[in-house]
């Protein structure tokens, strides 16, 4: 090992929670992440358990290809490389799992929300489901690839965004449990991408160069209008209105609409038109410019605290409202089970259903779903 190799290898180990003695699961998706992971604990001395998630979801060796991290070429590479490492590998069905995940993402857009089915496989899947198989095989916990750091401290467990901002992942924890996150290991979350790749290099990863997962796992060509067409979904076709309620056209369901989406709407303009609201029961698309696409403040409900008690008053944190986004100026304050939250300056493309994460600093201190958003001249 290179003197390079051998200090990435200490700064990730130094994360881990458990000592060396301790059993632990890792997930495994046949990609480079998980691969290392794998390698580095091996390398400190953990007893590992491999094991792979299959979602039940047939398709074609070239959509899977694309994922990288569901086919059976996934579960093979995976199980060569725990072979290689010397330890014992499964393969887990969690058919049914992934179909209730896939239900309730369905649904969501049938109630005009847009869902982000990868913070709840966290959520339910890899840091609840994977934990609840470590305690049956007698693991301590979790290993995953996220580029994340999780630290314990005084009892009680922070979450940081991890070092590579290109790669962060931070934003989908924000569901996951408190005790779950104690339970977790993320050793990626001190490096970089590159030097993932470096160490898997060096290690004779069969996984080393392997293309990153870009896609959901279980949308066919990453399209997830043909899902819904394939699992039946209920469709609300109807208008396409501007912010004032004139007609400019018709639409064949609101479910195949997103805020914030400015292409397939297919109505001419002399400016570009946006996404602004959608009215699943009436039918309706609203569209508008970029400005009114612009919310002011957002309701966000089913709050999970990571490291802190709920706050009282009035907290001023960073708010992340989708994936690879900065987090933005906030006012948060709590009513209930609630979390109101106002912006300091207009964000574009606020999404009921996307998750709302809360940072102070690069720290990850809770987060909830998006219920409902006041916008610039439309109220939703």
């Amino acid at each position: 090992m290179t003197g390079t190799s051998l200090a990435l290898t200490e700064r990730a180990l130094a994360s881990v929670q458990f000592p060396s003695s301790e059993r632990l699961i890792v997930a495994m998706s046949g990609g480079v992440d998980s691969s290392v992971v794998a390698s580095l604990l091996h390398g400190r001395g953990h007893e590992l358990i491999g094991l792979f998630m299959r979602n039940g979801i047939e398709m074609t060796e070239a959509e899977a290809a694309k994922k990288s991290c569901c086919s059976l070429g996934d579960a093979r590479d995976a199980r060569m490389v725990a072979a290689g490492l010397g330890f014992p590998f499964q393969a887990v069905d969690l058919g049914s799992e992934f179909g209730t995940l896939i239900d309730w993402f369905v649904a969501e857009y049938g109630r005009g929300r847009t869902p982000n089915p990868c913070a709840m496989c966290n959520r339910d899947l890899k840091m609840g489901r994977l934990i609840e198989l470590a305690d049956e095989l007698g693991a301590a916990g979790v290993a995953t690839g996220h580029y994340a750091r999780i630290a314990i401290e005084d009892g009680r467990v922070h979450l940081r965004r991890g070092v590579d901002g290109k790669k962060d992942q931070s934003y989908q924890l924000f569901a996951v449990t408190e005790e779950h996150l104690a339970r977790t290991v993320l050793p990626l979350g001190e490096l970089e991408k590159p030097q993932v790749r470096e160490l898997a290099t060096e290690a004779g990863l069969r996984t080393s160069s392997k293309a990153d997962s870009q896609e959901i796992c279980f949308v066919p060509q990453n399209d997830y209008r043909k899902l819904l067409a394939q699992r039946g979904a209920e469709l609300h076709p109807g208008k396409i209105v501007d912010t004032f309620g004139n007609t400019l056209g018709r639409h064949e369901g609101t479910e195949h609409f997103t805020i914030g989406q400015r292409r397939g709407i297919r109505i001419a303009n002399d400016k570009p038109l946006y996404v602004v609201e959608l009215l699943t029961e009436e039918g309706v698309v609203v569209v508008g410019s970029r400005d009114e696409c612009c919310a002011t403040a957002m309701v966000v409900e089913d709050l999970n605290w990571i490291g802190v008690e709920p706050p009282t008053g009035v907290l001023r944190c960073g708010a992340q409202h989708r994936y690879h986004h900065p987090d933005v100026p906030t006012e948060l304050e709590i009513d209930g089970d609630l979390a109101h939250v106002r912006f300091l300056t207009p964000e574009h493309a606020v999404t009921p259903g996307q998750g709302a994460a809360f940072y102070d600093g690069d720290r990850l201190i809770g987060g909830g779903w998006i219920q409902s958003v006041e916008r610039v001249g439309v109220e939703g």
